[in-house]
């Protein structure tokens, strides 16, 4: 090809990139009615996820080379090409559908057909530890991705730590009910709160009630339970490195057992040492990975109840969609919350879905990696069994026999992703921030 024959193509790509480039943007910013503050929590996560497809294809890329495997792609999305570049055998690039990645790896199953060449650096000619290890390596970046993050969360940005007197928030008035208390609801309200009749303000650390010493916030509950409503006390705070005391009435909010002050604690973030910042990671990635386990195993009977008006009461409200977690991205950005909750709601989210991700992507189901581990596992098997009997190794499994199981399943995961977006666009389950 002469030069300005590839000067002309390149231009061409990268006329294409750009359009798709402000395509999406476009499509974001309608969905999100032109909010700022949603569109950037939206591009965040668009950004966060890309870079788990990233680190998922770089594992299988990494493992593939390290081995002497022959790669010949490496893409993020499906569909047409919008961007393309060579280096040395690999083709590097993007799609238009950024809706995942692939790695191509010269001999993935017995039915493709190579060069004679190229078959010592095919995948099927390689061992099947080797095999094993290549494929179980896109998981494996999930979970390591998710790790990195949670210590990342717990020793740079800290874990709240919402145990300390002081105040974060001041209410204006006393609820009708226990259930407006619960939702911050002032509607047909008591009257003014007695916390912001006393002067209490946020930042203030109460360090008794009563003349109740108050070290932490169950200590502050159990000196309010020791006062009786309408009977005048004395709250001691300290406010800016000085002792205030100062007078109150507490109030009764019609079934609750204890006086009513009218005070929220400030969530105080703590930074974790390396090792507490390594034992919050394990302890958060276990228990994400029990609770993707159960929600996937849950899954089917989430199914009926995607489109019903109380679906976060029922097994649809523990399942979303990309969409879904991508909204609830953009709707904490959008939020009041301060800026260390804000960034450790969207690490907490993201680690979730890399942990989800990559147990999802090692069930036993072609076309997912846990399929293809599968089948390398039971040719193994085939193959010792063999041995014991003296007889040869039988070689690949025949995949043409599997394409129709691997069709039907892409099928319903096709199906199964199309059923949980339109339930998180018209259906979606709101959380409270």
């Amino acid at each position: 090809m002469d030069q300005s024959r590839w000067r002309a193509l390149l231009q061409v790509r990268r006329v294409r990139f750009w359009v798709y480039l402000v395509s999406l943007v476009a499509a974001i910013v309608l969905l999100s009615r032109g909010n700022p503050a949603f569109i950037a929590g939206i591009v965040i996560f668009v950004i966060g996820l890309l870079s788990s497809v990233m680190l998922h294809e770089l594992g299988h890329f990494v493992t593939a080379k390290k081995f002497g495997m022959k790669v010949t792609q490496f893409f993020i999305g499906f569909g047409k090409t919008i961007w393309s570049t060579f280096r040395g055998e690999t083709e590097y690039g993007v799609k238009v559908l950024p809706f995942g990645g692939f790695v191509r790896i010269t001999g993935m199953t017995s039915a493709e057909e190579i060069d004679v060449a190229d078959e010592p650096r095919s995948f099927r000619n390689h061992p099947g530890w080797q095999r094993m290890i290549v494929l179980a390596a896109g998981s494996f970046m999930h979970f390591l991705f998710a790790l990195v993050l949670l210590f990342v969360l717990a020793a740079t940005i800290g874990l709240p730590n919402s145990n300390s007197t002081t105040i974060g928030l001041v209410a204006k008035c006393v609820p009708n009910s226990v259930h407006a208390l619960d939702n911050d609801s002032c509607h047909n309200s008591l009257g003014t709160s007695p916390a912001k009749i006393a002067g209490l303000r946020p930042n203030d650390k109460i360090i008794a009630i009563g003349g109740i010493k108050t070290a932490n916030w169950s200590q502050l509950e159990s000196a309010l339970k020791a006062q009786k409503a309408g009977v005048p006390t004395t709250v001691e705070v300290l406010r800016n490195g000085k002792d205030v005391v100062l007078h109150v009435k507490l109030a009764h909010v019609p079934g609750r057992s204890r006086a009513y002050l009218g005070v929220d604690a400030a969530v105080v973030f703590q930074r974790d040492g390396p090792i507490s910042a390594v034992s919050y990671a394990g302890s958060q990635f276990g228990s994400t990975v029990s609770e993707s386990v159960t929600a996937v195993a849950k899954l089917p009977a989430a199914i009926p109840y995607l489109f019903s008006k109380n679906r976060a009461h029922t097994p649809a409200g523990q399942i979303s969609s990309t969409y879904g977690v991508a909204a609830i991205t953009g709707d904490v950005a959008e939020s009041n919350l301060g800026w260390q909750i804000k960034v450790s709601i969207f690490i907490g989210l993201l680690a979730s879905v890399n942990i989800f991700v990559g147990i999802f992507n090692m069930l036993p189901l072609l076309p997912m990696d846990g399929g293809h581990l599968a089948i390398v596992i039971f040719e193994r098997i085939r193959a010792w069994f063999a041995r014991l009997r003296g007889r040869p190794d039988p070689g690949l499994v025949d995949m043409q026999k599997l394409i129709p199981v691997s069709m039907l399943f892409f099928a319903v995961l096709v199906g199964l992703g199309t059923l949980l977006i339109a339930a998180d666009i018209f259906n979606p389950v709101h959380i409270q921030l």
